[in-house]
């Protein structure tokens, strides 16, 4: 599996079907990331391999992912990204690969109550439709790993409209992590 897409399964830049949404600029940064978003997580991926998910604070409002296959703890791809919040909803914005534009993608993410760790990927055909709309701007590219869409709309365009609770279906569970458990 190629590196970049590990960090789309751990941080829900999961491309569902090899789409990837990307973004001109990040969400900017409001406030630290929510108590009991770091630590260690569990889960497993579309192919049925256990994974291993590391979160960490680097600096003031900066976080970092670090992911690995449990079978090979050692082959580790490490990740920075960020995160706001806006009204009740949580999102994370980190850099893609220069291979995919270089500019950043958006997902959004929430702590249950049963202490698991949901990470919401944009849709694709969603997103299509607010650009035919007008409600966003931007455009569609191609590549090895299939279609995907760059949005050039200004930061607060993008906002107001992930925040609109009539676009709250943009959003679709792309993985479910487990706090892990401690050793014993």
């Amino acid at each position: 599996m190629k590196a970049w897409r590990v960090v789309v399964i751990a941080l829900s830049f999961l491309l569902l079907s090899g789409c990837l949404v990307t973004f001109k600029e990040p969400l900017p940064t409001s406030e630290p990331a929510p108590k009991g978003l770091l630590g260690k997580w569990t889960s497993t991926n579309a192919w049925g391999e256990p994974l291993s998910l590391e979160l960490t604070r680097v600096g003031d409002n900066r976080y970092q992912a670090v992911s690995y296959f449990r079978a090979k703890p050692k082959e580790r791809e490490a990740y920075p990204f960020t995160v706001s919040r806006h009204g009740n909803r949580w999102y994370l914005s980190a850099k893609v690969p220069a291979q995919f534009g270089g500019h950043f993608t958006i997902a959004g993410f929430e702590l249950t109550d049963k202490h698991e760790l949901v990470v919401y990927n944009l849709d694709l055909e969603q997103i299509n439709q607010a650009l035919q709309q007008k409600a966003l701007s931007g455009e569609s590219f191609h590549t090895d790993e299939g279609a995907g869409v760059s949005i050039d709309s200004p930061v607060d365009e993008v906002s107001a409209y992930l925040d609109d609770p009539a676009n709250s279906d943009v959003f679709v569970e792309a993985a479910r992590f487990q706090r892990q458990a401690k050793a014993k």
